[in-house]
């Protein structure tokens, strides 16, 4: 069964669960920095120049199965060979954080992405994690939505359905999918109303520095233009300041009508996983995260900037590939 909310109206903080079908989804029945750094490589440390952020030429080294790791105040950024180490090790990150939270808590909040994403993932349906993660604490929400059926092939739900959730015993009442009998607008709506629920009853915190509800870990992915969850360059929503879910109506990437959380709620998040592999992605890898990055024209991926929590990049040689010093490794 799938579980979805039911705004009680515009000025209501709680709603109820409404069961609703399953949907028919194929083969199952019925989402500045400080200037001391380092780079790890190996077992090593190399040093980084702290004027141009780039690796010293005089310390030779070699790309080795560990990642190598750029650590920048909050941000990390680990490059793997390729995109099969980096799912194993964003794997045993999220497990890692799954027993983390469960045991300080008895709750596991995780919100995913759509493209990408959910195949990188595809090693906790494996052994060990499958058989050893505590499934029944997860709590998964989406960081956007399409406003299409769930079984429609655009639904980031079918897509983590497909490929994730039907594979792990998450309970179904645990899943938090939009309501896509609304509008766009109200299906924003009705998701913030959700939320601001799971606030109340203990499931979600909030941030004591912002007061937005606090996830325990956000899986995002990135768009060949810069883009996460369904924030766009040049677009508004990137401004918005009080919401918690918006909605947007003409989104340059089709389907058109899609709800997105806001920046100030991925911002509050304990920790999130920046998952970016491929060759596509390295031009905007090398704007994010290359010399240029404090530059006037900011992509949205840029404007991740954790209040609290701690970031960290997964990318592959591919995807770093425009670095500076990286493209030789």
């Amino acid at each position: 069964m799938v579980y979805s909310a039911i705004s009680l109206g515009s000025t209501a903080l709680s709603v109820h669960l409404r069961r609703s079908p399953a949907p028919l989804l194929p083969p199952i029945l019925c989402t500045t920095f400080t200037s001391h750094r380092s780079i790890f490589v190996g077992s090593r440390f190399a040093p980084i120049s702290v004027t141009s952020g780039q690796i010293d030429p005089r310390r030779p080294f070699a790309m080795a199965s560990t990642p190598i790791k750029v650590s920048e105040g909050k941000k990390e950024v680990l490059v793997f060979e390729n995109e099969e180490e980096l799912s194993v090790s964003l794997a045993k990150f999220t497990a890692e954080l799954s027993e983390k939270y469960t045991n300080d808590r008895g709750a596991f909040t995780v919100v995913l992405s759509g493209g990408s994403l959910i195949k990188s993932l595809r090693k906790l349906v494996e052994s060990p994690y499958v058989d050893s993660v505590n499934w029944g604490k997860w709590h998964v929400f989406w960081a956007d939505e399409r406003v299409v059926p769930k079984d429609h092939p655009d639904s980031n739900y079918k897509l983590a359905y497909d490929g994730f959730l039907s594979k792990v015993p998450i309970p179904p009442g645990q899943v938090y999918a939009i309501n896509d009998s609304l509008s766009a607008e109200g299906a924003a709506d009705d998701y913030e109303t959700c939320l601001k629920h799971l606030v109340n009853t203990g499931v979600l915190k909030l941030s004591t520095a912002t007061q937005f509800p606090k996830f325990d870990l956000m899986l995002l992915g990135m768009g060949p233009d810069g883009h996460i969850a369904s924030l766009f360059p040049g677009r508004p929503l990137l401004n918005e300041k009080h919401r918690w879910v918006t909605h947007i109506t003409d989104s340059p990437k089709p389907p058109p009508e899609r709800i997105t959380l806001t920046f100030p709620v991925i911002n509050a998040s304990s920790n999130i996983a920046l998952v970016v592999a491929g060759a596509g992605k390295a031009s905007v890898v090398q704007k994010a995260l290359g010399p240029d990055q404090n530059s006037s024209d900011v992509l949205p991926v840029e404007m991740v900037s954790l209040e609290e929590g701690e970031l960290k990049w997964f990318t592959d040689k591919d995807a770093a590939s425009k670095l500076p010093n990286f493209a030789n490794l």
